[in-house]
């Protein structure tokens, strides 16, 4: 399983593009900026999509896209997310005045996107060219969000994405349960933005280490920072490399923490 990092900054600029990533070939994870980036036969071959919450840098291409490719598919595109953040979609996007209704276009009985509810918790098994098993994660944020767990039903190891989050120990208990190959986890905002990045539910680096630190003793894996803010990664960085570095030396003086900067047009091998 390969996972195609097509955007992973807090917002546009020059080269930075919003959340997205593609999983093998068809299955989306977020739909932010990053999509454009995508030709029409690699945007016509995404099956599923699966959305974390309704926060525009996340979803902002899915009605584009969906506009480039309906007359390429022969099916509907399936959209999945939490209840909440599909609620928003059709009262505030897919309302015939910000854009056209696909859930009812050309018809109800077969249209060019079908919405399905999904719970934290909950496991699916999506894709039609490449099977994925994918476990819905609980995320803390100023709307209903969720991160996913991914792997290839052939596998055991998982990609796993917090999405948008502040400290979140639920998330921590399951993930310490499964097999991890990497975490994408965000860090939005640097720590001279501690006040705001806790207003608005996301982390900041010395948030990031007191949730690092509840990574169960044994378990290694890569950790891919993401959703920083352009104007602030470096500092963002900068402090993570101080105050997690500090926090993932072990007694014996061994680094127990791999973190790294997540950057735009990487691809991710699980």
């Amino acid at each position: 399983m390969q996972v195609r990092v097509l955007g992973c900054s807090g917002a546009i600029a020059k080269d930075c593009r919003t959340t997205s990533f593609l999983v093998d070939s068809d299955l989306l994870v977020d739909a932010g900026t990053g999509v454009g980036d995508l030709s029409l036969d690699e945007m016509a071959g995404i099956d599923d999509v699966l959305l974390t919450h309704s926060h525009l840098d996340h979803i902002a291409a899915l009605p584009l896209m969906l506009d480039a490719i309906a007359s390429r598919r022969t099916r509907p595109l399936r959209v999945h997310a939490l209840c909440a953040t599909i609620e928003a979609l059709r009262a505030h996007v897919f309302n015939n005045v910000i854009w056209p209704d696909f859930s009812s276009i050309p018809s109800v009985d077969s249209p060019f996107v079908r919405f399905h509810k999904v719970e934290v918790g909950q496991q699916l098994q999506l894709g039609t060219r490449a099977l994925k098993h994918v476990e819905v994660l609980p995320a803390v944020h100023t709307v209903p969000a969720c991160g996913y767990a991914v792997r290839s039903v052939a596998g055991t190891r998982h990609w796993v994405f917090s999405g948008d989050t502040e400290r979140n120990a639920p998330f921590w208990e399951r993930v310490n349960q499964i097999d991890v190959a990497m975490l994408v986890i965000e860090t939005a905002f640097s720590d001279r933005e501690q006040a705001l990045a806790q207003r608005s539910l996301h982390l900041s680096p010395a948030t990031l280490a007191g949730e690092l630190a509840r990574i169960a003793p044994g378990r290694d894996y890569p950790i891919y920072i993401t959703h920083t803010k352009p104007a602030e990664t470096g500092e963002i960085m900068s402090q993570i490399g101080g105050v997690v570095d500090a926090a993932a030396v072990g007694s014996d003086g061994a680094r127990r923490l791999d973190i790294r900067w997540l950057q735009a047009a990487g691809v991710l091998h699980i």
